[in-house]
């Protein structure tokens, strides 16, 4: 059984209990041979892989009988079986043994999260390039957009029509963005906006924040003009509260991965089609979504997931949280569902972990 940590899944007991103690065994072997070639395995092979003097015959019955539980599937009428999306599924969920990190991956991890001279956007950045290169996957990171707290704003007149929002976060993180002025705005009113803001953003991130100064500037309990408060509100606007589909960046490292394990022309669309869903701007929305609704991994294995069930391909995620306890972000890695998930497990929850402590 799955062990050791949090990994969110949905219920495959009753399956995993219908199973005979030989069916589990020749199942256990046959994922671990789809997991080490992708290549289907027969009965006769399977026989002198299990050792226990099964004859292939009685192999093929007990194959005959996963099949038909929907835990099998055979590409070809004389070929071998390969496990499916549910036969994955219940070998991760039942069946699978989680191995240890290595000292040299932990080693990697740490250095590559607690590396000096880096902000926090490019130790993401490393996180998922370092994450693609242990696990021979594609590694990707969901990274938010201005969630420290913020110490400092101030707007800067830029020209005609447009201005400079610029602000500045507890950990003198320096974030600038455009926003585009009321005609005629006097400078008084740049002045009195970041004042404004500043005095209820201290402390707090903008989508703390944002919900209740809007709802005061829409009351008209604070104490700005007309213009001023068309200001305040679009340099809010401009930074979402960081859970909308566009409040974040989604990084992905390591696509080559994906493509070195195609095996043929279908299998390229496919992945081809997976990184055009990753490009949406939804993506960042719904791989958030799917790290926040557990509290430690979550595993998709081909259709599970919408965003990937045409692809043929894993995603193991595991959300990493602020230190109000907020799910902020999530990092994991994408691949062929023959991924060995008893390694690359454990891997994007240490880093998961290392992340969130940073955040914290």
């Amino acid at each position: 059984m799955v062990k050791a940590m949090n990994v969110q899944k949905p219920s495959t007991e009753n399956l995993i209990g219908g199973l005979s103690e030989r069916a589990r065994e020749v199942f256990r072997h046959i994922v671990d041979a789809y997991v080490e070639s992708g290549e289907p395995i027969g009965s006769r092979t399977l026989s002198r892989r299990l050792g226990l003097g099964l004859s292939p015959a009685t192999i093929r019955n007990v194959m005959s009988d996963l099949e038909d539980a929907g835990l099998l599937q055979a590409p070809h009428t004389s070929a071998g079986r390969l496990p499916t999306d549910l036969g994955l599924r219940l070998f991760v969920d039942g069946l699978l043994q989680l191995g240890d990190l290595s000292e040299d991956e932990r080693r990697s991890i740490d250095a590559q999260c607690n590396a000096a001279g880096r902000t926090f956007p490019e130790m993401l950045e490393q996180a998922s390039t370092m994450l693609s290169g242990l696990s021979n996957c594609a590694g990707l990171v969901v990274a938010p957009k201005a969630e420290s707290a913020l110490k400092h704003i101030e707007f800067v007149r830029l020209g005609p029509g447009r201005a400079l929002v610029v602000l500045v976060t507890e950990d003198n993180q320096v974030e600038n963005r455009l926003i585009d002025l009321p005609m005629g705005l006097p400078a008084a009113s740049l002045i009195e906006a970041g004042n404004y803001l500043s005095s209820r953003l201290t402390g707090r991130t903008v989508g703390e924040a944002r919900a209740d100064v809007l709802a005061e500037i829409t009351q008209q309990r604070a104490e700005l003009d007309q213009l001023a408060a068309r200001v305040v509100e679009a340099g809010l606007a401009s930074w979402g509260d960081g859970g909308n589909d566009s409040g974040g960046v989604l990084i992905v490292r390591g696509q080559s991965h994906l493509l070195d394990d195609v095996q043929g022309i279908a299998d390229l669309e496919r992945v081809r089609g997976l990184f055009a869903a990753l490009e949406t701007k939804d993506a960042f929305a719904r791989l958030l979504g799917a790290a926040e609704q557990a509290d430690g991994i979550r595993i998709f294995i081909g259709a599970q997931n919408e965003l990937f069930g045409l692809t043929g391909c894993s995603l193991v995620i595991a959300p990493y949280r602020s230190g109000r306890d907020r799910v902020v972000g999530a990092i994991g890695v994408i691949g062929p569902m023959r991924i060995d998930y008893a390694r690359i497990i454990p891997m994007v929850d240490y880093t998961a972990k290392m992340i969130g402590r940073l955040v914290g």
